[in-house]
């Protein structure tokens, strides 16, 4: 037995039926995994898996293999030899390879490390090592390989393409957790991005390049698919993230940290290393802005900075008791003790290098040396917060959530004990947190309440002054008005605030509250859409108990609700929504087994289509909040929604089904395909696209057609899609792209859509047909109709003909749906239309003799065709560019509900649309847009309407 594993022990299960599951499920796969489950040490892990963290249950049956060698070799071996197979990973690896690499490796370790973890076999130094050694290795794997594709695509020349990080001028530096490393077990990755423009790899004007290398790098980080996900990656640490692109300069940095720089910023440079790219550069800009971070003098001002940074964190985690305690920012939790440890070192660290020691657990024994803490104090500080961090692991194992929080009922609560193997935790941990804090006091003098909470509005007549100027300091301007309805709020008439116990909640909540409100750039408007949601609530207990638990979703909501009137009537008519804002990490990446569970209970095709339709909107919902707060760019949000649709048209398509045999009897050999084009197939669909549906049908061979039966089927199947619910029908259903479009049948034969593609489809409909995708069918159809459709498009044509006819079908339809406004960004002339056009039609010219050309997706079709040299490279980035950036403003647009005629954006709306586009201004952003589009209309024009296409 390896010594890494010197009597491991296992916490017992909280759940037996889930261990039980688990040990089952695991010898299914195979004699080996048989074998081992057998063994005592086996079933004690696997039982302590299932027993108590479904992912890490999750990740024992993807990942066999490591788990049996953590048990046989340890999981110091198994880790070591992870990351030297990312090591060894060569930059020019496929991307969809090297993604796939990256998120098998997050499995492996996460397995490991979460072995090692609870089986009490590694200290804290050990775990956040690992985990810190994981997110290098996979950003430097991620930055070798964006680096090598920009110098294959001759973007950049870098002076060691085998070696790509090495002189590239461009460096990834880590902060936070990355830096310090001590990476928590479900942690996102703090990084700054520099570049040096100047360097020998890049060109004038690369600003842009840099800013999709952030991107890329990001996604291929953070994106969730069928493999997981590596590290969610947050670059809001760089200079003034709302005004900078994701990318700096490092002129611009320098320049930043040497006039502006804030205490915050200090806190977080202290702890930055470079990890990733050109390191030598990444020390030099570290060596550079050193006298900004370690001031030679004793900046006890500092002090003041950072107790008034935990004192609006302590606003904000206000939760007693443990059920739902932040044990990260809560009253004695991490925070507080990395405060001290961190506040110290500015002080101090300035005078002596010694004491600029970014690790916890290390810094706190240099500071007792150094005489700043007494020895005694920086033991149990030490003790203390080796705790505390392993409780925050085993919240975070648990479900792969980024979650402080301990469970917030008796039962959610003891169960989690029985992970911790803790029988006393509720007995000693809040020993611990009152230990704690009364260390964090007395090193602040901390603990007075500042006087700002004056929020009295009077019980008539004019506010008093005291709440005027409150208000006017947290940026409301209608005091007045706000006076009034808060007066009205405490009479009780209100119905959700009819009781004493729902007026005392929000009095509670008041300062937070309207401290939340007061942060969107229009707060007054905010506290009115507020008071709808209120006012609109039945009974405000649930409602506002759930506030004073996670008083950071009142920050969430608040943006919400200035920023996005239609998902604040969402709000407002069903405050279950308020689930959509409470986990940053959505529930929507696979929608289709939730969905199969809920709908198992449908008895009839009612109830499965009021279920499918309460479920698509709490998820579409979440998916907007995702979009507006920067979770999700366009590329990732137009898969997802499409995916959830195709989950919805899926499981439903049975029902129907089943009701059509109920009701007209059964067709022998039945057979039915639900095609989708346009957005929903290309999976682009954005907040409110109708779904363009095709149905096409087989059966076996009968004397008299059964269309009717198909007909009545197609009736069925789009009734229940577009039956009105509360806030109107799921999805809107077009069907106009149909062969023969309004004049043929609801519902096509396989044969008679064969015959018409084969004769007489006009070049739009094959132009559709590129964009088309089998959604949902009958076993074993679906793959028969895709047969069809791309016989359908390899159909000859001359090239002249295709390319004269979408020149033509482009002008008529600019002529009927002109440009509304600024923000109309499908028919300006370079829009979206055009750049779907392009790829459309270069598909159809090319993809007969090279059928994998025909890509659904536009960015998709449009790579397609540069790698097969039917499309200039610098033509196909800008057109990818043109379609993301129509997508992407289009996106916010639909979900903030901005007109497209508008031309100054409220600012609430204009927030997420520039974070999202990537600006710091409208103008910049609507400059980006003229030249885009001046840019991808000239190619349009090149290629379909002087015909070089061919």
């Amino acid at each position: 037995m390896p010594s890494d594993l010197h009597k491991p022990c296992f916490p017992q299960p909280a759940d037996i039926v889930a261990a039980e599951r688990l040990c089952a499920d695991f010898a299914g796969l195979g004699a080996q995994e048989a074998g081992f489950a057998a063994t005592e040490s086996g079933a004690a892990l696997l039982a302590a898996l299932g027993g108590n963290a479904p992912y890490l249950a999750d990740l024992a049956c993807r990942e066999p293999t490591t788990l049996i060698a953590c048990l046989e070799t340890g999981p110091q071996a198994e880790a070591q030899a992870v990351l030297a197979g990312l090591d060894a990973l060569p930059p020019n690896l496929p991307h969809a390879s090297l993604s796939a690499a990256l998120r098998r490796a997050k499995r492996q370790m996460a397995l490991a490390i979460a072995i090692a973890d609870i089986g009490g076999i590694w200290a804290l130094e050990q775990v956040t090592g690992a985990l810190s050694d994981l997110a290098e290795t996979t950003l430097r794997a991620a930055t070798r390989h964006l680096l090598r594709n920009l110098h294959d695509a001759d973007e950049i020349t870098l002076p060691h393409p085998e070696e790509p990080e090495r002189g590239s001028g461009f460096v990834a530096l880590a902060l936070g957790k990355l830096g310090a490393r001590e990476l928590n077990y479900s942690s996102d990755i703090d990084l700054v991005l520099l570049f040096d423009p100047s360097a020998p790899p890049y060109q004038a004007e690369s600003q842009r390049l840099m800013a999709r290398l952030a991107r890329d790098l990001t996604t291929l980080l953070a994106a969730r698919d069928e493999e997981g996900y590596v590290f969610r990656v947050d670059l809001r640490l760089r200079p003034d993230p709302s005004a900078t692109p994701p990318v700096i300069s490092l002129a611009t940095a320098l320049s930043y940290y040497e006039a502006h720089g804030r205490t915050w910023e200090r806190a977080a440079f202290s702890k930055a290393r470079p990890v990733a790219g050109d390191l030598a550069l990444g020390r030099h800009f570290l060596a550079a802005i050193r006298p900004f971070i370690w001031r030679r003098y004793l900046d006890f001002a500092a002090i003041a900075d950072i107790h008034e940074m935990k004192r609006q964190i302590d606003a904000q985690h206000s939760a007693k008791g443990l059920h739902g305690l932040d044990v990260k920012l809560g009253r004695g939790g991490i925070r507080e003790i990395e405060f001290i440890v961190q506040t110290l070192g500015l002080v101090w660290g300035g005078q002596n290098p010694a004491l600029r020691i970014p690790a916890t657990l290390e810094a706190l024994p240099a500071m007792a040396r150094a005489g700043h803490i007494p020895e005694r104090d920086a033991r149990q500080l030490a003790t203390d917060y080796r705790e505390l961090r392993r409780v925050e692991h085993r919240l975070q194992m648990v479900a792969d959530r980024q979650t402080h929080e301990l469970p917030a009922t008796d039962a959610a609560l003891d169960a989690f004990c029985v992970f911790l193997n803790a029988p006393h935790f509720k007995r000693d941990f809040p020993r611990l947190l009152n230990r704690v804090h009364k260390h964090f006091l007395e090193f602040f003098d901390a603990g007075a309440e500042d006087g700002k909470g004056a929020l009295d509005p009077g019980q008539s007549g004019p506010p008093p002054a005291a709440f005027s100027t409150r208000l006017h300091e947290l940026g409301f301007k209608d005091d007045k008005h706000i006076a009034e309805r808060l007066r009205d709020w405490a009479s009780g008439t209100m119905p959700a605030l009819r009781s004493p116990r729902a007026r005392e909640l929000l009095e509670t909540l008041l300062p937070h509250l309207l401290s939340a409100l007061g942060a969107q750039p229009e707060p007054d408007k905010v506290f009115a859409h507020f008071d709808t949601l209120l006012g609109r609530q039945r009974a405000g207990v649930q409602l506002l108990s759930l506030f004073a638990r996670n008083t950071a979703l009142l920050r969430r909501l608040a943006a919400v609700l200035g920023a996005a009137p239609a998902l604040s009537d969402y709000l407002s008519d069903d405050a279950q929504a308020l689930d959509g804002l409470l986990a940053p990490q959505a529930r929507f990446a696979a929608p289709r087994p939730l969905l199969r569970h809920l709908l198992a209970e449908a008895e009839d095709l009612e109830q499965a289509a009021a279920t499918m339709r309460r479920f698509v909107r709490q998820e579409e919902f979440h998916l907007s909040v995702a979009t507006l707060e920067g979770r999700l760019d366009a590329n990732e949000a137009g898969h997802l929604r499409s995916t959830l649709a195709e989950a919805a048209l899926s499981q439903l398509l049975p029902f129907v089904i089943a009701a059509q045999k109920a009701r007209l009897g059964n067709v022998r050999g039945a057979k039915i395909a639900i095609v989708a084009l346009g957005k929903a197939g290309a999976g682009e669909m954005l907040a409110g696209s109708d779904l363009d549906l095709m149905l096409v049908y087989d059966h076996a061979p009968a004397a008299i057609a059964p269309t009717h039966w198909f007909v009545r089927l197609s009736h069925s199947f789009i009734g229940a899609l577009t039956a009105q619910g509360a806030g109107g029908p799921v999805y809107h259903v077009d069907m106009r792209l149909r062969p023969s479009g309004n004049q043929g049948p609801v519902a096509v034969s396989l044969a008679a859509f064969r015959n018409y593609h084969a004769r007489e489809s006009w070049t739009w409909e094959r132009l559709a047909l590129t964009r088309a995708r089998v959604m949902a069918a009958t076993p074993g159809f679906a793959a028969t109709v895709r047969e069809a459709m791309l016989s359908a498009l390899c159909r000859p044509e001359p090239s002249a003909k295709i390319l004269a006819d979408t020149a033509a079908m482009q002008a008529r339809l600019a002529t009927e749906m002109p440009p509304r406004g600024a923000f109309d960004l499908r028919s300006i002339p370079g829009g979206m239309m055009e750049v779907s056009f392009i790829a459309q039609a270069l598909q159809l010219i090319h993809g007969p003799t090279e059928p994998a050309l025909f890509q659904p997706n536009t960015a998709a079709a449009l790579k397609a065709l540069a790698d097969a040299g039917h499309l200039r490279q610098n033509e196909a980035e800008t057109l990818i560019h043109a379609d993301f950036l129509w997508r992407t403003v289009q996106g916010i647009n639909r979900i903030t509900g901005l007109a497209s005629r508008a031309t100054s954006p409220p600012a609430a709306m204009q927030e997420p649309l520039l974070r999202a586009a990537g600006f710091e201004t409208l103008e910049a952003l609507q400059g980006e847009i003229t030249d885009t589009a001046k840019a991808a209309h000239a190619i349009f024009s090149r290629l379909i309407i002087e015909g070089a296409a061919t």
